[in-house]
């Protein structure tokens, strides 16, 4: 089937809830996608971030292929090896926690929030306080936790129990505490927010303020996570531990899949017939984040990440010494914002053209995000084409 064949299909059949280029497709490798007319693009922002080691990286797909015909799904309340596996990696790799596994970031996130008020509800304590412009997922409970009204629009009323607050307001955190919060939730660095990173300042006081409090401090790391930002988990960055944390996206190298940490001290509270989810921390799926973390490791991706980080943001800079467009260029690694003097849609949308994919959040600021594998020859292909773009809008 052809772009526009595809397209008809979606049309009659397809829910739609998404907004659509008009273009499908059908093949990646690496930081590269076919469409089904055969047109070849450079993709910087794979998946949403999902594809961090490229699309279709070969090292998991071969450990997909190898489980399929193994084992794919068991139950539960069954255990087997590659879940345990997967959760003494992401354990020793982060602050030592124990790991529930479920499908996406937004049920990491639910599943956090209810831990959170599970852990508080003996003293009446269920209140979470998130930051404004923040963006936590679909589900009912994280869409209200997101800090950004237009995510709110028509689904009143919302879960009660959460407040929002400035970020990077250490007093305004403070001050929005009451007896009954339980908890604070924050990204390192919010994407969907516009790529504004914590200080140092704001990540160091929050511990601090939830240990004086008897807080629990969730960091959700469901874009910052697995090698992203330069560490392994962008909270290395502070020289903090969060009490819990979320991972999703490119945890799975592409497929679906989410994980909670938390601390060990919270053992007891989701005990038996607390929490659950049919598929979550599958054979399949606990696999494919066993390879990634192979690769990871194998190829030195977290340091490459930051010095490819370097490479892209000294490119981009020089970029806004020619172009008074770029009004700021900002990010830690591989994820990178640049903010521009007005909405970037057009330039989104000729960059597709150009066969070159990125994204626009917050009106105007560009999300560039290639995988941890990109090379410098690829970045400087994919930023020729933002340049010329530039020049022309």
């Amino acid at each position: 089937m052809t772009n526009k064949q595809i397209r008809q299909k979606y049309g009659k059949y397809v829910l739609p809830n998404y907004s659509k280029t008009g273009i499908a497709f059908v093949r990646g490798s690496g930081s590269w996608l076919w469409d089904a007319d055969g047109n070849k693009y450079l993709d910087f922002f794979p998946g949403w971030g999902v594809n961090g080691l490229g699309h279709c990286h070969p090292k998991v797909v071969s450990a997909i292929r190898e489980q399929a015909g193994r084992l794919l799904h068991v139950a539960n309340n069954y255990d087997h090896p590659w879940q345990a596996d997967l959760a003494e990696k992401i354990s020793k790799a982060s602050f030592g926690g124990l790991v529930y596994f479920c499908n996406s970031g937004a049920e990491a996130i639910e599943s956090a929030i209810k831990l959170a008020r599970r852990w508080g509800n003996a003293e009446g304590r269920y209140e979470v306080i998130a930051m404004k412009n923040s963006f936590h997922g679909r589900t009912l409970a994280a869409v209200t936790a997101t800090g950004q009204d237009k995510y709110h629009e028509g689904f009143a009323p919302l879960v009660d129990g959460f407040s929002h607050v400035p970020f990077n307001d250490l007093e305004a955190v403070r001050g929005a505490i009451t007896a009954k919060t339980a908890a604070i939730l924050v990204e390192p660095i919010q994407g969907e927010g516009g790529i504004h990173a914590a200080t140092p300042e704001f990540m160091k006081g929050l511990r601090n303020l939830c240990d004086q409090r008897r807080l629990l401090l969730i960091l959700d790391e469901v874009q910052t996570g697995m090698g992203r930002t330069g560490k392994m988990f962008c909270y290395q960055h502070y020289g903090i531990q969060p009490d819990v944390m979320t991972l999703a996206k490119s945890l799975g190298g592409g497929v679906p899949i989410g994980a909670m940490v938390a601390d060990r001290k919270l053992n007891n509270v989701l005990v038996p017939g607390t929490h659950a989810t049919t598929f979550g921390g599958g054979a399949l799926v606990t696999r494919a984040g066993l390879a990634v973390f192979d690769v990871i490791r194998k190829g030195k991706l977290v340091q490459r990440a930051a010095r490819m980080g370097d490479y892209l943001k000294k490119r981009l800079e020089r970029m806004a010494g020619k172009y008074l467009v770029i009004h700021e260029i900002r990010g830690k690694g591989l994820m990178v914002g640049v903010e521009l003097a007005h909405p970037g849609k057009e330039i989104v949308a000729e960059c597709l053209k150009r066969k070159l994919l990125i994204n626009c959040t917050q009106e105007k600021v560009l999300r560039i995000m290639p995988a941890l594998t990109v090379t410098s020859s690829e970045l400087d292909q994919g930023l020729e084409i933002l340049e010329g773009v530039l020049a022309v809008t």
